[in-house]
């Protein structure tokens, strides 16, 4: 189990390494890269024309990685390659993305076999996380519909996922 401190301090490969090969092997593509002097939406992180870029040194929350994952995950294929930066500024019709993203980050945290804090870390989700992780623990189903409609997963089978990118 990956012991993942609330430190604002980069986070040692360890907790990082296992995340990246993850996001790989479901087919997203991710670039380890310095972010240094770039104005990122979390840090350490950034979104490149589909592409997930990690700067190790500045990660600070490494369940930010299946979150921005998600957000690559969700989108359709053919759009994939226009995300950039946050992705839902400028972007109104991706907001309610954001549901199925949760929900698809709760189910890469439960396959990897992580505790809900990894990806819903109180640091983050605007001060909601323990309500996230309550939600999603017992039950919940927020964005469960939209990952039905994308083809992810069934509302039986959740958070066991059959597919995690939408075609």
């Amino acid at each position: 189990m990956l012991n993942l401190s609330s430190k604002a301090a980069a986070a040692p490969a360890a907790q990082i390494d296992p995340l990246l090969t993850f996001v790989r092997d479901i087919g997203l593509e991710v670039r380890e890269a310095s972010l240094k002097g770039q104005n990122t939406f979390l840090p350490g992180l950034l979104i490149d024309r589909g592409t997930l870029v990690v700067d190790r040194k500045r990660l600070l929350y490494p369940g930010d990685i299946l979150h921005e994952a998600g957000h690559i995950a969700v989108t359709s294929a053919a759009e994939r390659h226009l995300l950039m930066d946050n992705v839902t500024e400028n972007n109104p019709e991706k907001e309610g993305e954001e549901l199925s993203v949760l929900a698809w980050s709760y189910a890469a945290v439960q396959t990897l076999g992580l505790p809900a804090e990894v990806v819903f870390h109180p640091h983050g989700y605007k001060n909601q996380s323990a309500w996230l992780i309550e939600h999603f623990s017992t039950g919940g189903t927020m964005g469960l519909p939209l990952l039905v409609w994308m083809g992810l997963t069934t509302t039986a089978a959740f958070p066991r996922m059959e597919r995690w990118l939408r075609g």
